[in-house]
């Protein structure tokens, strides 16, 4: 029985409709985002790893780049592993309770990537335009509970429309899901009762996290524009632009793809493009995250190298002396 539902019809599983006019292509489709899927794991992976373990990386810059590549690796996991396994599957099923789950984590994950976007942002400001003060303002107390707040700003405010979603009656009859996965507006379409008041909720909600972290970040890089221009040397304005371009073209994906998604006030009218723009912030923004971060950075790419360095030697020593040790027992 659905949670909540006053039907005795209630529905205890959903279909997953997937991604819509597969025809014969579901086996490339599968090949293609489980290499995305993989390729994605390990660049954020690999950025998590070497910000923790590489010092000349311990600085706030790098602190929040190894959390937003931790939120990408979970968001990834939460949509992608179930749409792959529905691309090998006759049956799309997914159970009301991995339904919800999915949609909350979704969700919650979303609105701390988006909170971590703009304190990002805000980071860049005080380096560029306040460096003299940048220490103090962001030392490591003050990062780890500024990263905090971003965890728990996505954690709290989508529970409330979850348990909601949750307690919906939805009919049996119609409860396929035209998404790959549990997604907000695909949701409400198969409810049994009036959601007009549901999705205004989710519309306030979704406007204040992504429309609030979209104007920080604005403003902070409006006054960066501004700092930067003043700098009198071509160079100097260079390096300035340099380490503030690849998060811009992180947050251009990720909040153009949001604000067509999400922040409109009926999102269960016009579900069935919805896929193909989601894939942005599932598949594309993940992706593109560690390999913009880490290409274009010296500092990790040199800690990249010296992390490898490390491993092979590791490795190479250990099978000297795997070797040495067989060589005592043969004697």
């Amino acid at each position: 029985m659905a949670l909540g539902g006053n039907q005795s019809s209630g529905v205890t599983e959903f279909i997953l409709a997937g991604v819509p006019n597969l025809n014969n292509t579901k086996e490339e489709l599968f090949s293609v985002f489980l290499l995305v899927y993989l390729l994605t794991l390990t660049g954020n992976v690999l950025i998590v790893g070497v910000v923790g373990a590489d010092t000349r990386l311990q600085t706030p810059m790098y602190f929040f780049l190894g959390n937003l590549s931790c939120l990408e690796i979970l968001l990834t996991s939460v949509i992608i592993p179930k749409m792959l396994s529905n691309f090998l599957s006759r049956q799309h099923t997914i159970s009301f309770a991995a339904c919800i789950a999915q949609f909350y984590f979704y969700f919650f994950l979303g609105a701390s990537e988006f909170l971590l976007l703009a304190v990002m942002s805000v980071d860049r400001y005080l380096a560029i335009c306040h460096p003299l003060h940048y220490p103090l303002l962001m030392n490591g107390t003050v990062c780890f509970r500024v990263a905090l707040a971003c965890w728990m700003g996505g954690l709290l405010p989508v529970l409330g429309p979850t348990v909601a979603v949750a307690l919906l009656p939805f009919c049996e009859q119609d409860a396929v899901v035209q998404h790959f996965f549990c997604d907000s507006g695909p949701l409400l379409r198969l409810a049994c009762t009036n959601t007009k008041k549901l999705e205004e909720t989710d519309f306030i909600l979704a406007s204040l996290v992504i429309v609030s972290s979209l104007m920080i970040t604005a403003a902070s890089y409006g006054r960066i524009v501004l700092a930067v221009l003043r700098i009198p040397s071509a160079s100097g304005r260079q390096k300035a632009f340099s380490t503030c371009t690849s998060h811009l073209m992180v947050v251009t994906l990720f909040y153009g793809s949001a604000i067509f998604l999400y922040v409109r006030p009926s999102q269960s009218g016009s579900v069935d493009t919805n896929w193909a723009v989601t894939v942005v912030t599932t598949f594309v923004t993940p992706l593109l995250n560690p390999f913009i971060y880490a290409l274009r950075n010296e500092r990790v790419k040199e800690a990249l190298k010296d992390m490898f360095r490390k491993v092979v030697e590791g490795l190479w020593g250990d099978l000297l002396l795997a070797k040495s040790f067989n060589k005592k027992i043969m004697r």
